[in-house]
Order: C-alpha cells, then sequence, then structure tokens
C-alpha cells in the first residue's frame, strides 16, 4: 500500500463547512485497519527514532495522527488547541 492508495480513502466533502470549500474527510482512512497502519508506519519511517523528543498533534485530526505516531516513536505527544480551550496552565 503506497501513498495514492491512502490518498484514495481520503473523500471529499464538497461545499462544507461552507459554499466553496471542499472538507478533506478522513474517516475512511482511518477506518481501514491496513490504511490506518501504513499511514503511521510511512509518518515513522520518514522521522526514524532517535531524531524526534516530541510530536505535537493540532486539535483533532491532529490529535489522531500524532498520538501513535509518538507511541512509535518512543516520544512524548503535545496536543495543541484554540486558546481558551484548556483549563490549565498554557503556552502560547
Amino acid at each position: 500500500m503506497d501513498v495514492s492508495d491512502l490518498q484514495a480513502l481520503v473523500r471529499d466533502v464538497p461545499n462544507f463547512p461552507q459554499d466553496g470549500i471542499d472538507f478533506k474527510d478522513i474517516t475512511p482512512l482511518l477506518a481501514d485497519e491496513a490504511a490506518f497502519s501504513r499511514m503511521i508506519d510511512l509518518i515513522v519511517g520518514h522521522y526514524g527514532r532517535g531524531s524526534i523528543d516530541l510530536v505535537v498533534g493540532i486539535e483533532a485530526r491532529g490529535f489522531i495522527l500524532a498520538s501513535p505516531v509518538a507511541y512509535h516513536l518512543g516520544v512524548g505527544f503535545v496536543p495543541v488547541r484554540k486558546v481558551g480551550k484548556l483549563p490549565w496552565h498554557v503556552e502560547s
């Protein structure tokens, strides 16, 4: 399974959330066990162990993808959220 196979699982939703914008729906890719695993393996393989200290994921999709990447790299995960979304001390 190569990158084009993974890209084929990303569905376009036209005019969402407003006219003129095509939403990229990755849920079919996430639901496919082989595709999801391959995507994570490709990301991890690209960077390799030992070259990363932390993996940062931008909210929503970033949380879904960055967490397993961090796990496989053996490093921590840092969630990035919009201002006002976290109840504790934050960096900005």
